[in-house]
């Protein structure tokens, strides 16, 4: 019978804690997460023509500097998150339907813990940023969801992570 999951993050007092990966194996590591941006079909229309450029300026590229930069301090904004060494970063962010951009942030490293908060954490802040960027336009801008794709290395694999970046 399979043990059920329990929460890693609380020492033997059920106080917080983080996670001791001293004794871990240091494996190569990846995962993968997406966000969607979804725009009210005028404005999407409207991006599209001016070439996803708003008066603060090119919306993709700055929306995968803001990402990547948030990868690398992710521990800085997730209380139990160690800080990792970042040995690749790659967003792919292309229109997913009409209305709807989807942003997807993979990660990797050769460490003993995963980088799944960091993938998810640069997905997001890349939506948030693309957000900020048009919200002049719109604020009936929706970002969601938000989740993680897949995830290679350490005790279980989940999805395809790992295959490019």
């Amino acid at each position: 019978m399979k043990a059920k999951p329990t929460l890693t993050h609380l020492d033997r007092d059920g106080r917080p804690a983080m996670v001791d990966v001293s004794a871990k194996p240091v494996t190569a590591r990846a995962a993968v997460a997406r966000c969607r941006v979804r725009f009210p079909a005028a404005v999407a229309a409207q991006l599209r023509a001016g070439g996803m450029k708003s008066k603060k300026g090119a919306v993709i590229d700055t929306a995968i500097v803001a990402g990547t930069m948030a990868v690398k301090r992710t521990h800085e904004l997730i209380p139990f998150c160690h800080p990792l060494p970042i040995d690749g970063c790659r967003f792919n962010v292309e229109w997913a339907s009409d209305t709807a951009l989807s942003i997807e942030c993979e990660v990797r490293t050769v460490h003993r813990t995963g980088v799944e908060m960091e993938a998810l954490t640069g997905a997001t802040v890349a939506a948030l940023t693309v957000y900020d960027m048009c919200k002049a336009l719109s604020h009936a801008i929706v970002i969601g969801p938000a989740q993680l794709a897949g995830k290679r290395g350490g005790k279980r694999d989940f999805g395809v992570a790992g295959q490019g970046a």
